[in-house]
């Protein structure tokens, strides 16, 4: 037991021993504490003694408890004080390489600074060769624009060509429009030759037949004609190019085959202006 526990332990045993003195005392006296008080004295004393010794115990537990807790603390707080230690040194440490850089960048200070120019003299020589980059693209992807495919309208009808197919087409009729129709007839054979299966196919055969009959070729022009209408009955012109077709006929001096060709074109194209225009041509044909 503890020094706490050694006072109490005492007292209860000089209790315990005084008790039978009660029995020496003057009869008198004794009549006072007969043996049942006498027991229930004893057994008052023996709880008491008992509390106070299980007191102690729980003092000593609570007591050792707290002198492990502090034991264990100091041991937290010397491994905290060690790490911090260690952390002062290996901050030190860093302090001592960085002066050692500083010292180094700034001996070399001059030639970073040297560095910096000529790093800032290659950006901009770079930024330019950026700049004229940037146009060429610029200018290229105009050009490319240029010539992507485009969507044209004829007669109602949608059709894509590429830029060089639609110039040569467009050249070709404005030299038509000038009535020069020698010229017109080669370039539109020209554009039939370099654009074979072009969209504009059958309105380049049309104006080529318009052509050969300007310049005289009669014959020649009743041939397209009839070829468009033959290749592609349901061509926006092919009505057109049978009324043509009949002209040249008639021009021909052949007035029968003109009437069989003009019966074809209005029972091949009754609602169209060019059947019309056959009816009034029979009519006239004798």
């Amino acid at each position: 037991m503890n020094n706490m526990s050694q006072p109490l332990t005492r007292l209860a045993r000089s209790l315990l021993l005084c008790l039978p003195l009660f029995g020496l005392v003057p009869s008198a006296q004794a009549g006072l504490f007969d043996d049942e008080e006498a027991r229930k004295a004893i057994l008052e004393l023996r709880g008491r003694l008992d509390k106070a010794e299980a007191a102690n115990t729980q003092l000593s537990q609570q007591l050792q408890q707290q002198q492990a807790a502090r034991k264990a603390e100091n041991a937290d707080a010397t491994e905290q004080l060690n790490v911090l230690r260690r952390g002062v040194l290996d901050l030190n440490g860093q302090i001592e390489l960085l002066r050692g850089e500083m010292a180094k960048l700034r001996g070399q200070d001059e030639q970073a600074t040297q560095s910096t120019r000529d790093a800032a003299r290659e950006l901009a020589d770079l930024q330019r060769k950026q700049k004229d980059l940037i146009a060429a693209l610029a200018a290229q992807d105009e050009r490319l624009r240029k010539l992507e495919p485009q969507k044209v309208s004829l007669d109602g009808r949608e059709i894509t060509v590429d830029v060089a197919e639609k110039k040569a087409y467009d050249d070709a009729i404005g030299v038509l429009r000038k009535g020069d129709f020698a010229r017109a007839a080669e370039a539109l054979q020209a554009f039939q030759r370099r654009f074979a299966g072009s969209s504009y196919g059958g309105h380049v055969q049309y104006w080529l037949g318009n052509a050969q009959y300007g310049k005289g070729d009669v014959k020649e022009a009743m041939a397209t004609f009839r070829a468009l209408v033959t290749s592609t009955p349901d061509h926006p012109r092919a009505a057109e190019a049978l009324l043509a077709v009949a002209n040249c006929q008639v021009e021909l001096k052949d007035p029968k085959a003109a009437r069989k060709t003009l019966d074809e074109l209005v029972k091949t194209y009754p609602q169209s202006e060019a059947a019309q225009s056959g009816r009034e041509r029979l009519a006239q044909i004798k």
